[in-house]
């Protein structure tokens, strides 16, 4: 299988020369055309499930920061959910490239790559269309080497909470790319209300984000054992630096869905992600449901909150054999089940 992204790259395919790093591209067969087609190419990627798919790949550099130090002859960036996490991932890029790099974009038509000209200009930078098919365009990038971008930290925003009944303002860590980039969404923030029960042993924060979600439990009950887990690499990254700014402690894992090797938890809680790339993607979330009984602890419970049109109330009744809806606010609703051994 091979998303249209891919296809444009392979239609492009003699743009490729010398040697190639791929940059944030899907999860899907394109190592093995390359590799079919003889391309001398690396990834760079912080997706785990995209460094499974590249695993055939010459170097698979899985993290959220770009820790290469050889030179590519050509990059090729797919373009980013996000136009703030775009500006981080090209100046990440500065320190492996050369004079004659040749730099080219590739992404979905409805994923903002249209405006990709006017965005690279406020760089200082030239983007010039060369290909569009397959719903998606194939573009030029120049001028990076002369002129890079300055590394981006950790963005730092501040949230207000409560704690043994005091009022206290609590700062957290987060990159671009990451869910909600430097603040609480509506659905987080309404999941938040209702974790009370959460106050012993084992916890999971599945698809953690900046770790809001964690850091908040570990707070308010210091005696919980927490693990922290996601995809996303930059994501992982995000919740290590709010734990440190926190003073807390977690285990925080960058891992594809629930491994065997995680402990089973007495509560598992979760604003799950229903995307994939730009597509809505349920089928991450029915799966997360449908594994989480061999994770929990008997009388273990399962938290999380989902856009009030998804079918998680009736997916988590066939998992678990019960469901309760603890609260609905801003077409967003909380729902819990228990595994009862």
């Amino acid at each position: 299988m091979l998303f249209p992204q891919s296809q444009l790259l392979l239609r492009n395919l003699n743009d490729l020369q010398g040697k190639v790093l791929l940059v944030e591209p899907m999860a899907d067969d394109l190592a093995q055309e390359l590799s079919s087609a003889g391309v001398d190419f690396s990834v760079y990627c912080t997706d785990a499930a995209v460094a499974k798919a590249f695993s055939r790949a010459n170097a698979c550099y899985f993290a959220a920061r770009l820790e290469a130090t050889d030179k590519f002859d050509t990059v090729v960036l797919f373009y980013p959910k996000s136009k703030e996490q775009l500006a981080f991932t090209l100046a990440e890029l500065s320190a492996v490239l050369h004079a004659d790099s040749q730099i080219y974009l590739v992404g979905d038509n409805k994923g903002g790559i249209k405006s990709l000209v006017a965005h690279a200009a406020k760089f200082g930078l030239h983007a010039h269309k060369l290909d569009n098919a397959k719903h998606c365009l194939w573009f030029a990038l120049t001028g990076l080497f002369a002129k890079p971008l300055p590394k981006q930290d950790f963005g730092r925003f501040k949230l207000s909470a409560t704690l043994s009944g005091v009022s206290k303002d609590l700062e957290f860590c987060s990159l671009p790319g990451v869910f909600n980039h430097g603040k609480l969404d509506a659905g987080t923030a309404l999941l938040l209300q209702q974790l009370g029960h959460v106050q012993h042993g084992k916890v999971l924060d599945f698809a953690c984000g900046a770790g809001i979600i964690g850091a908040l439990l570990k707070l308010q009950q210091p005696s919980i054992e927490l693990y922290a887990t996601d995809i996303c690499a930059l994501a992982a990254a995000s919740t290590t630096a709010t734990l440190a700014l926190n003073n807390v402690q977690g285990q925080v894992r960058c891992q594809d869905g629930l491994s065997s090797d995680l402990p089973k938890f007495q509560h598992i809680v979760t604003n799950p992600p229903f995307h994939t790339g730009l597509k809505t993607d349920l089928s991450v979330a029915e799966i997360f449901i449908s594994q989480c009984k061999q994770h929990l602890t008997t009388g273990g419970t399962l938290t999380l909150v989902a856009n009030a049109h998804l079918p998680y109330a009736q997916w988590l009744q066939a998992a678990f054999g019960n469901v309760k809806e603890l609260a609905r606010q801003q077409g967003f609703v909380v729902y819990q089940s228990k595994f009862s051994g």
